[in-house]
């Protein structure tokens, strides 16, 4: 009788530690995703920033015409930010017919970088 009892005691317990590590599983999980989202807005931050700062440095504050690799190193930071809303100004900006329509462009597109919350 009292092995029979210790073993049902064993059986509860083993159900109850079972179920308080799923729980706890289950939360961590949770926790990893929020904290992966987290990491990756915190990239696309990073990878906007950058950006901002090469187009600052080379259309904004630059003496004449921007060359071929500057224009090529801007292309690919903006594609590396990874968004549609942001690429599709940045060719608003770039084909823009004139000078009136590249700066609302460029306000649009300056708008969105430091204005996206993430």
């Amino acid at each position: 009788m009292t092995k029979r009892l210790f073993i049902i005691i064993l059986i509860i317990f083993s159900v109850g530690l079972n179920i308080l590590l799923a729980g706890y599983s289950f939360w961590a999980g949770i926790e990893l995703a929020k904290s992966s989202k987290s990491a990756h807005a915190q990239e696309a931050n990073e990878k906007a920033v950058r950006f901002a700062k090469l187009f600052v440095n080379k259309f904004l504050m630059g003496q004449g015409t921007v060359g071929f690799e500057d224009r090529l190193a801007l292309e690919n930071a903006v594609r590396d930010i990874q968004d549609p809303e942001i690429f599709k100004a940045w060719q608003s900006f770039t084909t823009s017919p004139d000078d009136r329509q590249a700066q609302v462009a460029a306000g649009r597109l300056l708008n969105l970088l430091f204005g996206k919350p993430e």
